[in-house]
């Protein structure tokens, strides 16, 4: 009997040892979970937290009227049954936007209300002067609805953005999105007191990712959505990855 309990408890031991092998790998879903429900869309974001993720990202534009709305795209033709700058929308109009799917398109307090603080959620800055009103709206959540503030993340490739909502917030983490070399991102990301440097998947090599680490700054990469890449960045040793399929990197 007592060698049988051992044998339980080293068997045990043995699969929490393989739980927490990268226990720091961190599944991002893309715009919600963009591989099964429509981009960026509330159905997105509870598709991505019924499937596990540990954080979600979605993107935000500042519009005419001034909310702050979950959108991709510059204009809304792609993927609406409308036209023109989402920018130049205002609530009114753009809430009779139909999205595909039948889908609307969310504010970003209808982003917070559905995730009610129970992942981290990263919010990427698409549109100009976002940075002001997108800050409001976080410490609102943080002080008002108890949300945790370690359960935000602001990026762009704006890196002008990033340097406004830096001088908004001293404390909020920032990560540095790039289409470039992602060792040019450092230097900005210094500046900005960021905790991440995110570049495309396929920039990345065991060089740059040791740099970049050695710099101090975590990456979380985008967008990965093959079996075969996701296992590629785990072996790179990356902190995260964006990706339209949260179940496939688990």
């Amino acid at each position: 009997m007592r060698k049988r309990i051992i044998t339980c408890v080293i068997a045990v031991i043995g699969l929490m040892g393989c739980r927490n092998e990268n226990s720091g790998f961190l599944v991002i879903g893309h715009r919600g979970a963009m591989g099964h429900e429509t981009e960026n869309t509330l159905a997105s974001v509870q598709k991505a937290l019924d499937l596990g993720v540990d954080m979600i990202e979605i993107d935000v534009f500042k519009i005419q009227s001034g909310e702050i709305v979950v959108f991709h795209d510059d204009r809304v033709e792609r993927l609406t049954n409308g036209g023109g700058n989402i920018e130049e929308y205002n609530i009114y109009d753009l809430k009779k936007l139909l999205l595909d799917g039948n889908h609307r398109i969310p504010m970003l307090q209808d982003v917070l209300k559905l995730i009610d603080n129970k992942v981290k959620l990263n919010i990427e800055l698409k549109g100009a002067n976002t940075a002001d009103r997108v800050n409001h709206i976080i410490g609102y959540y943080v002080e008002e609805r108890g949300w945790s503030a370690n359960n935000f993340i602001i990026s762009s490739f704006k890196w002008d953005e990033l340097r406004a909502i830096r001088g908004f917030n001293k404390e909020i983490e920032i990560a540095v999105l790039t289409e470039d070399n992602p060792l040019d991102a450092i230097e900005v990301a210094r500046e900005l007191n960021a905790v991440a440097i995110n570049p495309n998947f396929k920039s990345l090599n065991e060089e740059n990712v040791r740099k970049i680490k050695e710099a101090g700054f975590k990456i979380y990469t985008w967008t990965v959505n093959e079996v075969s890449d996701i296992s590629r960045m785990k072996e790179l040793d990356v902190d995260g990855i964006f990706t339209n399929y949260p179940e496939r990197a688990h």
